[in-house]
């Protein structure tokens, strides 16, 4: 498996120095392909591919002498990123009806945007000892050691955060120990009031990270806007303004990591909705409280982490009844569509249904529903009737010394 390691850089004033030569050189070469591309396309009707600018970096790197002064390979995975934004973009045209999700390059800018290069390992170039990272044309640069790197390493992205912090990212192949089988299934309802309730009826509270900090980052925002542009002072709120925004994204990283880490180790099958946040956003009221509990990071970490430890996360369609449905009759009853309805008795059956409680016991039955019909082979039966993962199965094979 592919695993990225994340470690806070201490580079001296030299290493500090090329590390921003470097962000701004793949800045400076993404933007001058992106405007010959352009150029060529409105005068010859043509584009250029990777490989042609790559040769023509050749060139340009012998009339721009200081291109020199930097990794070759933060030069050409900037060509790359570049060569992507555009499949990317021609990809989705293909399959837009209407509106596109993913819009035609930009340029890069040298403020307000993520700046970082990535670097590629060959003939050593790149190593890690203890707390120290060898980078090209950089020697070792010092670093925090939180945790051990191991495997095989791919490459390197070197990240330089609002705050003016280096963030190295080091990809490496490894192996992965996998968390124990279990039978266990449940079902996810994701909220606002509570993040999300369980089909076992367990409750997670929402912790609401950016309102609770609401108040520091109005403060930090009204020091800013009246400094003098240009002064340091300016320069000082800039970074404590970063540090709040910084600080908010770490608490809530941090939360999103443990809980997606605990259901992936205590369950075997997790079923939740196919969310649509993008267009649940445009609901002005919510459209805050939606941004701050960052679901769409959170299913990510169970996909990923799912794939590590032989998990299944199964979705549900978008516009299953999942609250309107009586998880005892199947009963729909269209008066639960109004959210401020969170408890209700069926006409049908009589059963007391808390609204959470029930969508996410539905959610369940529904998809486990949907890997017996699709007849997924990661996902089978036991004598009970249950599903599982195979390697329980086998486990138990083990266990009971059959196999």
């Amino acid at each position: 498996m592919q695993k990225a390691f994340k470690v806070t850089l201490t580079p001296n004033h030299s290493q500090e120095v090329l590390i921003n030569k470097s962000i701004g050189c793949a800045r400076f070469v993404y933007n001058h392909f992106l405007a010959l591309r352009q150029q060529l396309y409105l005068t010859e009707q043509k584009t250029l591919n990777y490989n042609a600018c790559s040769q023509q970096l050749t060139l340009l790197k012998k009339e721009v002498e200081w291109l020199q002064e930097v990794d070759k390979f933060a030069l050409q995975n900037s060509l790359r990123n570049l060569e992507t934004a555009y499949k990317n973009f021609f990809a989705d045209l293909k399959k837009a009806k209407g509106k596109r999700n993913v819009g035609f390059p930009k340029f890069k800018k040298k403020h307000g945007c993520k700046q970082s290069y990535k670097t590629n390992l060959t003939n050593g170039n790149i190593q890690v000892i203890q707390n120290g990272l060898k980078l090209p044309k950089m020697g070792w640069v010092k670093f925090h050691k939180s945790q051990d790197i191991t495997g095989t390493i791919i490459n390197v992205t070197v990240t330089r955060t609002n705050r003016g912090k280096y963030i190295a990212s080091i990809l490496c192949e490894t192996e992965i120990e996998k968390y124990p089988q279990v039978a266990q299934n449940i079902g996810l309802d994701l909220g606002i009031k509570s993040y999300l309730v369980a089909s076992n009826g367990e409750v997670v509270d929402n912790p609401k990270y950016y309102r609770t900090q609401k108040r520091k980052l109005r403060k930090a925002h009204k020091k800013l806007s009246r400094t003098v542009k240009g002064s340091s002072n300016r320069v000082k709120a800039k970074i404590k303004l970063a540090l709040t925004y910084e600080r908010i994204t770490n608490l809530r990283d941090d939360f999103l990591h443990k809980l997606s880490t605990r259901l992936i180790r205590e369950n075997s099958i997790i079923c939740l909705e196919d969310l649509r946040v993008a267009n649940m956003v445009r609901n002005h009221k919510l459209a805050l409280s939606i941004s701050d509990a960052s679901w769409t990071k959170f299913i990510t970490m169970l996909e990923y982490k799912s794939v590590w430890h032989d998990r299944v996360v199964q979705k549900v369609g978008t516009f299953y009844p999942s609250s309107q449905t009586c998880n005892h009759c199947g009963f729909i009853n269209p008066l639960v569509k109004d959210l401020k309805l969170r408890e209700w008795s069926c006409p049908s059956c009589n059963s007391y249904n808390l609204r959470d409680k029930n969508a996410a016991l539905n959610i369940l039955g529904e998809g486990l529903r949907l890997l017996t019909a699709v007849g997924t082979p990661e996902v089978i039966k036991n004598a009970c009737g249950e599903f599982v993962s195979p390697e329980v199965i086998q486990a138990e094979i083990v266990e009971a010394g059959i196999a």
